[in-house]
């Protein structure tokens, strides 16, 4: 059998995280047997679905990495197909029209609401004669479910799911507007896709139920269904806004690799062994529903901006300092200039191993392209009163003289400086530090001379002298 998965998320707003973990889910389910994964947008709710949440969602996936076969599918543009879908039932006698008003389904309601129980259709218009049916007011077509027995489910991921058939009730297929539900749209645009396996939330999971007595009534073959569980927030509760970021262009935004990423939501909920650090090619290799758990996921952002570390260590400095260089113009709403281009292959081995994120290596790197004079830290501005003015002078003169700028010659120039006056090191490096950063912490004094070049680092010095 050909695997083929699909995403298929609302388009009401941005990448849910949750939403982005289905889609991984989907996309290496499908890459480890050798299948591939479509993509549907469902966007039948036209008062919230809008472009901008198509582009988003479109624009977090390709950010993650996770691309689809074909061009994406709107289940709105296949209403007709759905209509036929139900035509198709109510010819064969699997489905029936249904004319009560509000007034009766609401009388339903408060009904069941009084004996404690949900509500359900209570079947009224099932084997009522057409000819009973008013002239006045469009009916709905709703599906002749079995009444005995029992729906089951081999759920791959929750077991063997089964509900007796008279605890459901006859849904709603077609509305009286010619609409379809969700639930007829799902299962028509499924089997129409030749969709094998469904990876979703485990809060589908009655949903799967209803949808297989529809696949049962058209006699068609049902696809596999893998319910996940949910991802909840660090307090145990469903992940919600309280939480923090909820769509994938927040950790984006944070500073998170996509390959981080990835492999966190990769693991929230499925395991390999005592496997963390999972590349995405060992992952294809991996992936399975048997690594799913039960158990709901808790998200962790401090385990996320630890694993985010890895990554920035480990990737091609080349890379990383394209990143760089993006996320400090995103910063400080400029261009870099070419020496300015020049400083970050110099420093960024120095500046990944003190970054958990892009955000953070950024702000590490700000001194090197800072704008003179430095906007001065105040722990840093404390470092330059008293003696520091005399001791900048020292420094200033000892770098003139240094005209190959390189690690070994001004590490010796300051070194030799400091024995000379009989100084600490610490204490000629910290104004030094201040003076040239205009912070109270970066890479160590010698590394921050190199980087900068030597004019940068005596223009800078030589404001705090004037």
């Amino acid at each position: 059998m050909s695997v083929i998965t699909r995403f298929a998320p609302s388009p009401t707003g941005f990448l849910h995280i949750g939403g982005a973990r289905t889609a991984l889910f989907n996309w290496l389910f499908a890459k480890h047997h050798g299948g591939h994964m479509l993509l549907r947008i469902e966007d039948t709710d036209r008062a919230r679905s809008t472009e901008a949440a198509v582009t988003a969602i479109h624009d977090g996936l390709h950010w993650l990495g996770l691309d689809w076969q074909g061009e994406p599918i709107s289940q709105f543009a296949r209403a007709n197909r759905h209509a036929e879908v139900a035509q198709q039932l109510l010819a064969q006698g699997k489905a029936y029209h249904c004319y009560c008003t509000p007034a009766e389904l609401a009388e339903m309601r408060e009904t069941a609401k009084a004996e404690g129980r949900s509500m359900r259709y209570d079947g009224r218009w099932r084997d009522r004669d057409p000819g009973a049916a008013p002239t006045d007011g469009a009916p709905v077509i709703r599906l002749k479910a079995p009444q005995s027995g029992a729906t089951t489910i081999d759920d791959l991921v929750q077991g063997q799911i089964t509900v007796q058939n008279a605890e459901m009730d006859d849904m709603v297929l077609l509305r009286a507007d010619g609409s379809p539900t969700y639930m007829l749209a799902v299962v028509v645009d499924d089997h129409d896709m030749a969709i094998s396996h469904i990876i979703r939330g485990d809060d589908h999971l009655t949903n799967a139920i209803r949808q297989r007595q529809i696949y049962d009534l058209m006699g068609w073959t049902a696809p596999h269904f893998a319910h996940i569980p949910l991802i909840h927030g660090a307090d145990g509760a469903k992940l919600s806004k309280r939480h923090g970021a909820l769509g994938v262009e927040a950790y984006r935004d944070m500073g998170i690799l996509p390959a981080a990423l990835r492999n966190y939501l990769l693991r929230l909920g499925w395991s390999h062994g005592d496997d963390e650090i999972i590349e995405t090619e060992q992952a294809i290799a991996w992936f399975d529903l048997d690594g799913v758990g039960k158990s709901a996921a808790r998200f962790d952002i401090t385990r996320l901006e630890n694993l985010n570390s890895h990554y920035v260590r480990g990737m091609d400095e080349g890379e990383l300092c394209r990143l760089l260089a993006d996320q400090l113009h995103q910063t400080l709403k400029r261009d870099l200039s070419a020496i300015e281009l020049a400083r970050l292959p110099l420093a960024i081995g120095a500046l990944k191993e003190r970054a958990k994120t892009l955000v953070e290596l950024a702000d590490k790197a700000q001194f090197l392209v800072a704008s003179r004079p430095l906007i001065m830290e105040e722990k840093a501005a404390s470092q330059l009163t008293g003696e520091a003015p005399a001791l900048l002078a020292l420094g200033h003169a000892c770098l003139q003289s240094v005209e190959d700028w390189n690690l070994d010659n001004v590490t010796a120039a300051i070194r030799g400086l400091a024995e000379a006056e009989n100084l600490k090191l610490g204490n000629l490096a910290q104004p030094l530090r201040a003076a040239l950063t205009g912070r109270n912490a970066s890479p160590g004094i010698f590394e921050v001379l190199y980087f900068l070049g030597r004019q940068e680092s005596l223009d800078r010095i030589g404001d705090y002298l004037e």
